[in-house]
């Protein structure tokens, strides 16, 4: 196992991000973790931790962070875009400014952690990008119409990035997790929107579900970093990996949809094209 990779983690305050970064040292790894109040990091002790107050919104910000985790641990290996947050909501009653919230962490942050984190990554002609999309960017739930359309935004990112940045070396992985036993399904990760029109109602019977599954999730976060290093030290790593097995099975039954639709469609698919 290569200890030597450095990594840098967004969002490690809590959930996912946070056993992550626990997990990482345990194993003797290098990590530079994000968190937007640096007294959150402050029980984690450790030569090598490095605990930074970003904020992600700010790309001068992210760009210092960067700069001093280079400084300190020599080179970055690993970005792993963790941070994020629900919100819950029809599109009409969600506000634009909620909206804009909303992709600012979720998407627009992985965007500029990226253009920031690729001069470290080109000019060691290697690096892996590792973001933390959701099973709700591939297959959608009820009542998270805008967090979907930004994991969704996440996911096909991760892809197009695939592309481009393979002849340089680079690595790009897209997570797409379904429930994790973290804290995401408590206030603290989740907001709704502050309007509520009565026809929506059934939404809020879905957003419930929240309250009941939490506490019984499948997912253990403490086994995500094994997952992790073992995507890092694969010379083919997946661009999608679906972590879980209600996140595996909800994205079958997602294709299985897709491809049958597909198929019943094909003629009117192939009916715009010139004939012969």
């Amino acid at each position: 196992m290569n200890i030597s990779k450095v990594w840098y983690i967004t969002g490690a305050s809590k959930g996912i991000g946070r056993s992550l970064v626990e997990q990482l040292l345990l194993r003797g790894y290098k990590v530079a973790a994000t968190s937007r109040q640096i007294s959150a990091l402050s029980d984690i002790t450790s030569e090598n931790f490095l605990p930074l107050e970003v904020d992600l919104k700010d790309e001068k910000s992210i760009a210092v962070s960067l700069e001093k985790t280079n400084t300190m641990f020599g080179r970055i290996d690993v970005i792993v875009n963790n941070a994020g947050y629900g919100i819950g909501g029809a599109i009409e009653e969600l506000t634009e400014q909620e909206i804009n919230d909303n992709f600012n962490i979720n998407f627009f942050a992985v965007v500029k952690v990226i253009q920031q984190a690729l001069p470290f990554f080109r000019s060691q002609h290697s690096g892996h990008i590792i973001n933390i999309s959701s099973i709700a960017g591939f297959a959608p739930g009820l009542g998270w119409s805008i967090y979907c359309a930004a994991k969704f935004a996440v996911t096909g990112l991760s892809e197009a990035l695939t592309n481009d940045l393979k002849p340089l070396g680079i690595n790009v992985t897209a997570i797409l997790p379904g429930w994790f036993r973290t804290n995401f399904a408590k206030q603290d990760s989740i907001a709704f929107s502050k309007k509520q029109i009565d026809d929506y109602g059934f939404l809020r019977t879905a957003h419930q579900k929240m309250n009941e599954i939490d506490g019984k999730q499948p997912g253990n976060p403490d086994k995500v970093a094994d997952i992790f290093i073992e995507l890092v030290n694969s010379q083919n790593p997946p661009t999608l990996l679906f972590l879980g097995s209600d996140a595996y099975k909800r994205a079958k039954e997602k294709i299985a949809f897709l491809s049958q639709q597909i198929e019943e469609w094909e003629d009117l698919s192939a009916s715009t094209d010139f004939q012969q």
